[in-house]
């Protein structure tokens, strides 16, 4: 098993806020389309604005354990790959501010960075 690492990032508050304006659309939109049926060039674009976010591979096994955590935990969608992801990286800590500070979902433990001074 490789060694686990904590790493500290330091984001830009208005860089935050626009990353959550343009997630919380995206997420309002996928979940709008996840209501219906959609056409493969609608799901090619989703999957291609959603790419345009990711930093690290995320293959069919992290979508399907997103699905398992989402529903274990009771998160949405893709809060629950965020968690999925950081499993899989064998991160320690989430740094956000949409979940549970404190919870630990799948072995992560749930920080936000503000609350801790």
């Amino acid at each position: 098993m490789a060694a686990k690492h904590n790493i500290t990032v330091a984001i830009d508050p208005a860089l935050l806020k626009k990353a959550r304006a343009v997630a919380a659309r995206r997420h309002r939109a996928v979940e709008k389309l996840l209501a219906t049926p959609v056409s493969r060039s609608t799901a090619r674009e989703v999957v291609t604005s959603y790419g345009a976010w990711v930093r690290e591979p995320t293959n069919s096994a992290t979508v399907m354990r997103a699905i398992d955590i989402a529903e274990m935990a009771q998160l949405m969608f893709w809060d629950a790959l965020i968690v999925a992801s950081a499993e899989e990286m064998q991160a320690t800590h989430i740094y956000s501010e949409d979940l549970n500070a404190g919870q630990t979902i799948a072995g992560v433990k749930v920080v936000i960075p503000l609350a801790e001074a």
